[in-house]
């Protein structure tokens, strides 16, 4: 049962400092994905913490239909240990792309060292056009809990 409220009564005001807020959580900012003629792929996802302060996780490799969705999803883990400087670090155990309830469905496979928290972590992002940018979200998605552990942590 919640408790009455006095008519009248005021909330108490949230603190607002003259420093730039932090956030609680890294936000996904940008992503983009680079096919050479060679058949290299460029992927490089950018998280932002606050306002100016990026991390870019970037990666390379042959381009191959699973093996684009693998980059996406590691070029998020890569900007995640940026952003720890290796307090947490994390092992892509694979990336599936699903077909569930008339939509694709992006599902990545993690297993974090660092946290006390658990070492098997699952993510998933409906992706209905781009799989390799859901990629990125699904790693973002399985990490969230842990790295919100961090972030209050540190």
């Amino acid at each position: 049962m919640m408790p009455d409220r006095v008519a009248g009564a005021s909330r108490p005001a949230a603190s607002a400092s003259p420093a730039v807020a932090r956030r609680e959580r890294l936000r996904f900012s940008g992503f983009s994905y680079e096919r050479s003629p060679a058949g290299r792929v460029t992927c490089q996802v950018t998280l932002e913490f606050a306002p100016g302060e990026n991390v870019v996780g970037k990666v390379e490799g042959q381009a191959s239909p699973a093996g684009d969705s693998r980059l996406g999803a590691e070029a998020a883990i890569r900007a995640l240990e940026i952003f720890t400087k290796g307090g947490l670090t994390f092992e892509l155990v694979g990336v599936k792309v699903v077909r569930a309830f008339d939509a694709n469905v992006v599902i990545t496979s993690l297993i974090q060292h660092g946290d006390e928290g658990p070492d098997r972590l699952l993510g998933c992002y409906l992706a209905d056009g781009d799989m390799v940018r859901g990629a990125a979200l699904a790693v973002l998605n399985a990490t969230n809990r842990v790295l919100g552990n961090f972030i209050t942590s540190h």
